[in-house]
This record gives structure tokens, C-alpha cells and sequence, in this order.
């Protein structure tokens, strides 16, 4: 995968920060290495590398972290929330996260359109009817959403990851939005 891309990452216009410091340069080459692109919201930080440091940390601890729930399942709840709030970047950018990570494009596509056609277990419908009310109507939320939760199978620890992960995807889309951010050509053509 390479990055062609000739448009800008975003509507403002915001340069990275010269010099990039070396830990930025060393974490933008591991994310070519691994990944074949820098992602364009890290690109989109990069115009203030506390703020880009800020908010890697956050979703590295989130998506990538010690949880109950799998990577797929903290994807999936980023397609969804993302899928509310028309989120073209994260939409883009988590989707191939979803297909690569589940293997299956089809799937993929019904989280992203519907979550309620993907045929989902019992717990991973539970966790998304919380996303959803959380991410639609936060006031909502009451005990009796989060024992839901709990018998689903779903411990405190799990139930917070969940919020967590809700809620980080609903500041990015936001901040996404707000910038036109466009998401990087290749992740259209990942895991199909």
C-alpha cells in the first residue's frame, strides 16, 4: 500500500510542526511499517505533536489496550457510533478495520449500514443497543441500561471500556467533521 493522496487531510490547512521531533518521525515510520500509511488523522494532529501525542496515547490505551472486549468489538463500536454521527473518516478508515480484523467484507458492510443485519451474538447486540443510546440520547442511560449490560456477560471494567471507546469516537467524528478530514485513498480498497 502506498499513500497517494493529493488533496489536503483536512479544510484548515494546518502544517505539521517543523521540525517533526524524532520520536514523531520514529512513530510516523512505524506506522508506514506496519501499517503501509500514516494515518491522516495522525497527519491532521501533527500541527501540534502534544495534541498528536495526546490523542495517541488515549486511542492506543483504548483500541489497543488490555480489555475484555477484543479489537474487533472496539472497532465495530467505532463503525457504529461512526455510522450515527455520518463520520466519512472514521466510517472509512475503522471499516477496513472491521473487515481485516473479521475477515469478512459483508460483515464489514452491515456494521457500517446496519449493525442490526450483521447477525450478531446476543452480547455483541447488547453492547451496540448501549452504544447507540449512548451515543443518540446520553441523558438516557440509567442502571437499568448498564445491568443489561452486565447480563450479557459483560463485567464494570467492560461496561466502561464500552463507554469509553463510545465516547472517544464520538469526539473524533466530531473533530472530524468540523475539518473535513479526509481519510487516506487506501482504506478503501483494504481487506476486500
Amino acid at each position: 500500500m502506498t499513500q497517494q493522496q493529493d488533496r489536503p487531510v483536512t479544510a484548515l490547512g494546518l502544517a505539521m510542526a517543523e521540525p517533526l521531533s524524532e520520536r514523531t518521525r520514529a512513530f510516523f515510520a512505524k506506522c508506514q511499517e506496519k501499517l503501509g500509511l500514516v494515518p491522516n488523522v495522525l497527519l491532521a494532529y501533527a500541527f501540534d505533536e502534544r495534541k498528536l501525542e495526546a490523542f495517541s496515547t488515549f486511542y492506543n490505551d483504548l483500541m489497543l489496550g488490555e480489555s475484555e472486549l477484543s479489537k474487533l468489538d472496539r472497532e465495530i463500536i467505532a463503525v457504529v457510533v461512526s455510522s450515527i454521527n455520518h463520520c466519512h473518516y472514521c466510517l472509512t478508515a475503522h471499516g477496513a478495520a472491521v473487515r481485516q480484523l473479521s475477515g469478512d467484507p459483508g460483515f464489514g458492510e452491515a456494521i457500517a449500514q446496519n449493525w442490526r443485519a450483521a447477525g450478531l451474538d446476543d452480547q455483541r447486540a447488547a453492547m451496540l443497543d448501549f452504544v447507540v443510546q449512548l451515543t443518540e440520547r446520553p441523558d438516557t442511560i440509567v442502571e437499568t441500561d448498564r445491568q443489561a449490560l452486565r447480563d450479557a456477560g459483560y463485567t464494570n471494567r467492560g461496561i466502561f471500556d464500552i463507554a469509553a471507546v463510545a465516547a472517544f469516537f464520538a469526539m473524533s467524528n466530531r473533530v472530524a467533521s468540523a475539518t473535513d478530514m479526509r481519510p487516506n485513498d487506501d482504506y478503501h480498497a483494504m481487506a476486500r
